[in-house]
């Protein structure tokens, strides 16, 4: 009697992971290589404010006024990003933008005085997320509307990856010379920049770059569902961006300090890491809108539930609560701009969408500790609770005109075909 034949390991992991990453072109895994490594030495803005108390003297207020620029010039780095993508191409804007943060970060950190740090980090600002509308654009340039979701996942995972080996490694490295760690950002950009460079064409098509500035971006902002759709991701990322900015000082008014923080705030880098890779593909096949909002609905709870912590145990079982809605949020938020975006404006409604991103950077820290000072932590997480069930319900409202432009993208695909 013959054994039965055992499947060999190399298929069942064929059989995991090719649904997960199977199909994609090299363009992309030069795109998502870049994309880890830039995060990998992402260690500056996460210990600027302590970088320039500490080493620079400056006072509280000061040093907010520094980040604060920083964040404005991101809002227009992301819109020149956008039109530079469309005009001279994606490779150009990519390598421009990069090339140009390593520079900036290198002066940021030997600037001296309030007014060249200040100057310093509105260029920082302005190029560091210069360059995301020209990957997201390139992505929709070179990936079919079916397999974007998934692209765009795996690039949020990576992004999670690298961030959180960057805290660890930005952390101890900050203990010996904050020095280092504008050096290290200032590399894996430059690097990044000379990847993309070296190893990835140019995806724009030429009959796609003809049209002006302005003009782009009126045609953009004419399209209202593509408006509509960007101002509900502004309320979600103005809730999301709490968990990293007054999260800890509400946890300090409940007795626990920065280490408590830094434990209970790793269960979301964890999280993203072991389970987004697993539910991407499945997510991504199912209407993008009922993701979204199920995934609000998730971060509002989580929020919500944030209410009622008091402790490192109840506070970390919240954020886990939260980072499900975020990763399940993730899996759809990006291709449905590339689904709305037309082919020679890919650029700029990325561009519209990273301000939408940048303005819930900027908000976040000035919105949730005026609400933090004026009710306390309560008023804080339930105000989020209820900005993210708004954004849930025009979310749903949005939905059949966003089914429509993916339909339509996929009726476009397969007829050319």
């Amino acid at each position: 009697m013959e054994d039965t034949p055992v499947a060999p390991s190399s298929g069942r992991l064929a059989a995991f992971f090719g649904p997960r990453v199977g199909g994609l072109p090299r363009v992309f895994w030069a795109l998502w290589t870049g994309t880890l490594l830039n995060r990998l030495g992402t260690m500056v803005q996460p210990f600027l404010g302590l970088y320039l108390t500490t080493v620079r003297g400056l006072s509280l207020g000061e040093a907010g006024l520094v980040m604060a620029t920083l964040g404005a010039g991101s809002l227009g780095g992301t819109l020149a990003g956008g039109a530079l993508a469309d005009r001279i191409g994606r490779r150009a804007t990519l390598t421009l933008a990069t090339v140009g943060s390593g520079v900036s970060l290198l002066a940021l950190g030997y600037a001296q005085g309030i007014l060249a740090i200040v100057a310093a980090a509105l260029l920082v600002g302005m190029l560091l997320d210069m360059h995301r509308p020209a990957a997201q654009a390139m992505i929709a340039d070179i990936i079919s509307p079916r397999d974007r979701p998934r692209a765009f996942g795996l690039l949020f995972w990576a992004i999670n990856l690298g961030w959180a080996i960057a805290m660890v490694v930005g952390g101890a490295l900050a203990q010996q010379g904050f020095l280092w760690l504008f050096w290290i950002d200032a590399l894996t950009c430059t690097g990044f920049g000379l990847l993309v460079w070296r190893m990835i064409p140019e995806t724009r098509a030429r009959e796609h770059g003809g049209a002006g500035v302005l003009t782009g971006f009126g045609e953009v902002l004419r399209d209202r569902v593509m408006v509509g759709y960007s101002l509900i991701c502004l309320a979600y990322i103005f809730v999301i961006m709490q968990g990293m900015t007054t999260m800890p000082l509400a946890m300090k008014e409940d007795g626990l300090g920065p280490r408590d923080y830094g434990l209970a705030i790793a269960a979301n880098g964890v999280l993203i890491i072991i389970v987004q890779p697993l539910v991407n593909a499945w997510l991504a096949r199912r209407d993008h809108s009922l993701v979204m909002v199920a995934g609000f609905v998730l971060v509002g709870i989580g929020y919500g539930l944030t209410s009622l912590a008091s402790s490192l145990a109840t506070y970390t079982a919240t954020i886990l609560v939260w980072t499900l809605g975020e990763i399940t949020a993730a899996a759809v938020l990006q291709a449905v701009v590339a689904d709305l975006a037309p082919a020679h404006l890919r650029g700029r409604y990325g561009g519209l969408y990273g301000m939408a991103w940048s303005g819930g950077f900027l908000l976040a820290p000035l919105g949730g500790t005026q609400l933090l000072a004026i009710g306390g932590g309560p008023t804080l997480w339930l105000t989020c609770m209820g900005l993210t069930f708004a954004a849930a319900a025009a979310l749903l409202a949005l939905a059949p005109a966003i089914r429509r432009r993916h339909d339509a993208v996929l009726n476009a695909t397969f007829s050319s075909e």
